[in-house]
């Protein structure tokens, strides 16, 4: 017997055994995003299983090391991760800011913390173990954005559609992109360091160059907003990470706001809290930071 196979067997002593043959098919058969970051509640309605006997049957996975599980700070405006944390714990900030939003929030249990399930790389090896091999789309996917936001199966089509230009830059390496700026407003994003630029193209076209530098760090530093005309820009780039990361020109359109304005119900972290299998194996997790609410 196989040691995932030993783990299901011990799984089967604690959890139903719809759901325990659930996540063992999941684990042999699904392909790999759909074990990252895994939404418990839609992953309840998709097989047609109780809620709380999916979330039971996850966390006692996670307690024998098959699954992973994640406190993950999201934006409500963009769904975005905006910090991802292995325990309740290490959620000590009052404010989280998201960069692509150009706001900050309080941290709330009830609508800024999702709590998701993903396969442990001891039982399964998936792409998502491996951030930094991920195309960019797959980046966004299963690394950004949060299981909140309802993504299409074809996003890499949808992002061709909101992006002017982009480029996968290596740590320590310089780029420069040109490009012709559209009237409408422009971000200059990078979804690995979550530094955020914003472009305001307003005015006559213009047909000398403009000139724009971006430095990502690890440190993110507030910017003011940009006025730039439409017409030829020149944007360096350098990437002072020990990261590659993924800068790219967003068009703030339509089909931007459309991409994030499409949400599904997700686990968070206040209903968690009140689950009693979590409480039964995380007693000394359990109210760690129950007092924000």
């Amino acid at each position: 017997m196989s040691e995932a196979e030993t783990l299901f067997a011990t799984l089967r002593q604690s959890s139903g055994d719809d759901v325990v043959a659930m996540l063992e098919r999941m684990v042999r058969d699904a392909p790999d995003h759909a074990l990252n970051k895994i939404n418990a509640l839609e992953l309840a309605a998709k097989e047609g299983i109780g809620e709380e006997e999916v979330i039971a049957g996850l966390l006692n996975a996670v307690g024998l090391g098959i699954f992973e599980m994640s406190w993950n700070v999201m934006c409500p405006s963009c769904a975005g991760v905006i910090s991802a944390n292995k325990s309740l714990k290490t959620l000590d900030r009052e404010q989280y800011h998201c960069a692509f939003c150009a706001a900050g929030y309080e941290t709330t249990l009830d609508n800024l913390v999702e709590v998701t399930f993903t396969v442990s790389p001891r039982v399964r090896k998936i792409a998502a173990h491996s951030p930094d091999e991920l195309p960019a789309a797959e980046y966004y996917r299963q690394i950004f954005w949060s299981s909140a936001i309802d993504l299409p199966a074809d996003l890499e089509k949808l992002l061709r559609e909101v992006t002017l230009e982009g480029i996968d830059l290596p740590p320590g390496e310089r780029a420069i992109l040109s490009l012709r700026l559209p009237e409408g407003t422009l971000i200059v994003f990078d979804p690995v360091t979550h530094m955020a630029q914003f472009l305001e193209v307003r005015g006559e076209e213009t047909s000398e160059r403009q000139n724009l530098s971006m430095i990502f760090k690890n440190v993110q530093v507030p910017v003011e907003t940009l006025a730039f005309r439409p017409g030829p820009l020149r944007l360096a780039l350098e990437n002072r990470t020990d990261r590659r990361v993924l800068p790219a020109v967003w068009i703030a359109n339509q089909a931007l706001d459309g991409l994030l304005k499409r949400r599904k119900p997700i686990l968070n972290a206040k209903r968690l809290l009140t689950n009693q299998t979590f409480r039964d194996i995380y007693r000394t997790d359990t109210l760690a930071n129950a007092s924000r609410s």
